[in-house]
């Protein structure tokens, strides 16, 4: 087995789009990302450099059943929104959100400029996703459905 080596991060693919169905997918419109963990097949967390521009969110406002987050801010300005309300995200900054804990959460780019920042996940099996403020959730299956639970 070979020894890892450092790359540059541009050198990774850069991702975008989402699998929202409409009508939320124009939140996240220009969302992109690269998945820093997949370069190094990394299978127990997900590691992601996100980045955000003017206008767009970095996902509806959401929350894990399975999956802790953690949200390391680089560069730009954002808006963190949570249960408790909204608060400045500048660089430097870093909140975690616990697997299982009600409180749903996203980022806001308010700002004129680009925003770039670290995104890691737990890979755990189970995880639901729930979306407080609209009509969608994620069964652990990846399937989107309504609250109700049918399929969308």
């Amino acid at each position: 087995m070979s020894e890892p080596r450092a790359i540059a991060t541009d050198l990774i693919s850069e991702k975008s789009g989402t699998g929202y169905p409409e009508p939320f997918r124009g939140a996240v419109a220009g969302r992109c990302w690269r998945a820093l963990g997949d370069a190094f097949g990394l299978t127990d967390f997900g590691v992601n450099l996100c980045t955000l521009p003017p206008g767009a969110s970095s996902s509806q406002r959401h929350w894990h059943t399975e999956e802790d987050e953690l949200v390391y801010m680089l560069d730009g300005e954002l808006t963190l929104v949570t249960d408790a309300g909204r608060q400045p995200f500048r660089p430097g900054m870093v909140v975690g959100f616990a697997k299982g804990q009600a409180d749903g959460h996203h980022l806001l780019n308010e700002s004129g400029a680009l925003a770039r920042f670290l995104v890691v996940g737990s890979r755990r099996g189970g995880d639901e996703c729930h979306y407080p403020d609209i009509d969608l959730m994620v069964t652990a299956d990846g399937t989107f459905r309504h609250r109700s639970g049918e399929p969308w």
